[in-house]
């Protein structure tokens, strides 16, 4: 298992693989929380990898679950999880440029993809 230090190492080079101005307005920066976020509707396998937040007191920023990447990756290959990493950063950048563009396109992928979720994990009677 890789630790919070490593993964947090990993997150910074890929951060300065980004261009600069990608992280502009994202004055709360980028967060690695050492705990693991289950979806609300999870079935016990869905996690939150990462999360973008708008809040009016603390402003934009990225939170990046350690908890989370370790419960679905624990064993994986360390190159695999640089990946995961990367994708899972540069989705909540995605959301974060959306948002200050007034645009919505990757919030409504997600919630196809959690309809699908939802339907493809749904109890059978």
């Amino acid at each position: 298992m890789v630790t919070i230090d490593a993964v947090e190492g990993m997150l910074g080079q890929i951060m300065e693989e980004i261009p600069q101005m990608y992280f502009q307005r994202l004055n709360g920066g980028v967060n690695l929380l050492e705990e693991c976020k289950e979806h609300p509707q999870s079935k016990g396998n869905l996690y939150i990898m990462g999360e973008y937040c708008v809040r009016r007191d603390l402003g934009r920023y990225i939170n990046i679950y350690y908890g989370s990447f370790m419960r679905a990756y624990a064993y994986a290959p360390e190159e695999l999880l640089r990946r995961k990493l990367r994708d899972s950063l540069l989705h909540e950048l995605t959301h974060h440029l959306e948002s200050l563009a007034g645009e919505r396109d990757l919030v409504v992928k997600d919630q196809m993809d959690l309809a699908e979720y939802r339907r493809t994990h749904q109890e059978k009677p």
